[in-house]
């Protein structure tokens, strides 16, 4: 009877090592995405045609008149808090092109004013800002199928960032991964995978639901001020996995943002440099937040217990603008 219980037992374990085997080579799998994977996806997640074969907002149409009722019923302390980072002035191995800021007038000049001009090249690793629809090619194709040939020298014609201007006003998510990790902050170049979004969702009990803004905090902003600035080229990003992109339109967000710049840098995808931005601007018209400081709103979160907010943003209106510098608000 020993006997038969001992061999009953090694069969057990010898099952449950090949089955754990097997989850680990399956997750292994899905967590290789191939550039011919990323094609398939585009054409699997897109909302081209789902709002109307002219529909220039996107997932921003999922920010209803009742998604915003719930989400201004979400303040409760009547606390605020900026997702932006203060004007990058100083050149940095992430920071390239420096926001300008010239005086023109000053308490030295005649008269009675003081007066000063801004100049910022907005995209890239160092200033919030959000990305318009219109900011990305695929195949000569941009969200909904408007072509390349509509952004010319004078502005991009349609998907450009005017169309925003009434903002964004709905409920904002934080995904804090490092908190998740138990680690202060995320190293360059770590990849976030969907399975930490679902553990974050059950931790943080809360799920994503349509209409939402989600924030990717990595630390990013802590690490540098501990460690000092990187370059994206040299160290990478910490960021989404591209395998992540099924939960993000499974939950159907409005918005995506971070403290990066959302993907994972490098990508890990041999022929595409970002695979997020490819697929939620291009496929699921969903547009992005760049480049937050997400530091205070991690600490409020925290604080409060609480990781879901009303979320308030207000791009500058510029006709044909590719995007725009701008201040998120959080609001508990």
């Amino acid at each position: 009877m020993r006997l038969v219980l001992l061999r009953l037992s090694v069969i057990v374990f010898t099952t449950l090592l090949l089955l754990l085997s097997v989850d680990r080579v399956q997750a292994q799998s899905s967590r290789t995405v191939t550039e011919a994977d990323v094609e398939q996806l585009i054409q699997e997640l897109s909302n081209w045609g789902r709002w109307g074969k002219d529909d220039q907002l996107g997932a921003l149409n999922l920010i209803t008149a009742e998604k915003r009722q719930q989400a201004a019923a979400l303040v409760e302390h009547g606390v605020s808090v900026s997702l932006a980072r203060d004007a990058e002035t100083l050149l940095a191995a992430d920071n390239p092109d420096p926001f300008k800021h010239r005086m023109l007038l000053t308490g030295a000049s005649p008269g009675n004013w003081c007066a000063d001009t801004f100049n910022v090249a907005y995209h890239g690793y160092a200033h919030t800002h959000m990305d318009s629809l219109c900011h990305l090619f695929h195949h000569d194709k941009m969200y909904n199928g408007f072509s390349r040939e509509q952004v010319t020298e004078q502005g991009a014609s349609v998907l450009s960032i005017r169309n925003v201007k009434e903002g964004i006003f709905t409920r904002g998510i934080l995904m804090d991964i490092p908190k998740l990790r138990g680690v202060k902050y995320l190293e360059p170049g770590s990849p976030i995978y969907p399975e930490e979004l679902v553990a974050w969702e059950n931790r943080a009990n809360m799920k994503v639901s349509a209409g939402d803004v989600v924030f990717i905090y990595t630390g990013r902003w802590a690490r540098r001020a501990e460690k000092g600035a990187w370059g994206a080229d040299d160290h990478g990003m910490a960021g989404l996995h591209a395998s992540c992109v099924r939960w993000l339109r499974e939950r159907d967000i409005a918005m995506l943002g971070s403290d990066a710049a959302s993907d994972v840098l490098p990508s890990g995808v041999a022929g595409v440099s970002h695979p997020i931005h490819l697929i939620t601007l291009h496929a699921m018209g969903v547009h992005i937040f760049d480049n937050c400081d997400l530091e205070a709103l991690s600490r409020a979160a925290r604080k409060y217990k609480r990781w879901n907010f009303l979320l308030t943003a207000s791009p500058i209106p510029v006709v044909g603008g590719t995007g725009s510098p701008l201040n998120p608000i959080a609001t508990y």
